[in-house]
Parts: C-alpha cells; structure tokens; sequence
C-alpha cells in the first residue's frame, strides 16, 4: 500500500469516525508514530484523532499507557498481553472511543527463535470493552515491515469496528 493509499485508508476511518461522533488514538511501538502520522495527513482529523502514544520502550509504555512491569517481564513487549493492555491504556489515557496498539520487531535485528523479526502484535479496542489482537509476520526489510503493520491496524480498524 503507498502513502496514496494509506491516506486515503485513513480518510475512510475518519469519515465513520465522524459519523459515530467518535474519536481513535494510537499507541505504537515498532511503527513509531506512524498511524499517528497518517491520521493527522488527513486534513481536519483533530476531529476524530483525539492522540498519539510513541511507546517504543518499557518504560514508556508503562507510564504512557499504563501496561504493567509484571506484563512486560513475563510476556515482553512483542505479545498479545502487552498490546492489549497498551490499546485499553491509550483509549484511558486519551479518554478515546477506539485505541489501536501495535508492537513488533521491525528489524534488521531484535528477532529470535521464538519471535523472528517482522512478527508484530496488535490490538484494537473499541466501546462497550471490546477488544481483538492478532499476531502476523510480515516479510520485507524494517521500511517494509513498519508499512505492513500500519497498513494491517488500520484495515483492521475499519473491517472489523466501523463498518457495518
């Protein structure tokens, strides 16, 4: 997907964001900013995106958003617990109707046996508690695997949260 297509992605997101009267913010690790980059490309998204979190380290995420150090220590920063709490922190902190969480190894180096580089997890949290999380792994050097990732959450937070 190019920056064409993301921004117009994010155009859609705004759109049904704006006819819920509702609003998204973003805590992102291994993308750095990203979605938050996207979202605010579209012209009044003040609208709608409410913030953005740059949680790249433990600490970070800790006092940002709220994940535990007991997460963190038992399951690391690229997993399922640490991008959910991440998601339902942003959305507190941010006092926002939906959060998108992303955590990963972009790469070149960080991976292991367990978690090569280019998995990346993701939650996205929405009202009423709901909440998914996915793990993929994408292929491609870091600029690669930092586009795919963007792309994946905010397809996904328009699949599977606002359209109906």
């Amino acid at each position: 997907m190019n920056d064409q297509q993301l921004q117009q992605l994010s155009f859609r997101i705004g759109e049904q964001l704006k006819a819920r009267q509702a609003t998204v913010t973003a805590a992102e690790s291994c993308t750095g900013g990203w979605i938050a980059k996207v979202f605010t490309d579209v012209s009044g998204s003040s609208a709608w995106f409410e913030r953005g979190f740059v949680t790249y380290s433990n600490e970070a995420k800790q006092q940002m958003v709220g994940v535990q150090a007991a997460t963190l220590a038992q399951h690391g920063a690229v997993s399922e617990q640490t991008v959910r709490e991440m998601a339902r922190g942003a959305c507190n902190a941010a006092a926002a109707d939906f959060g998108v969480a992303v955590s990963g190894i972009a790469g070149p180096d960080g991976g292991s046996a367990e978690k090569p580089v280019g998995t990346v997890w993701f939650a996205i949290a929405g009202p009423n508690g709901r909440i998914i999380a996915q793990q993929q792994i994408f292929a491609g050097d870091r600029e690669a695997v930092r586009r795919q990732s963007v792309c994946w959450a905010l397809q996904t937070l328009l699949d599977e949260f606002l359209t109906n």
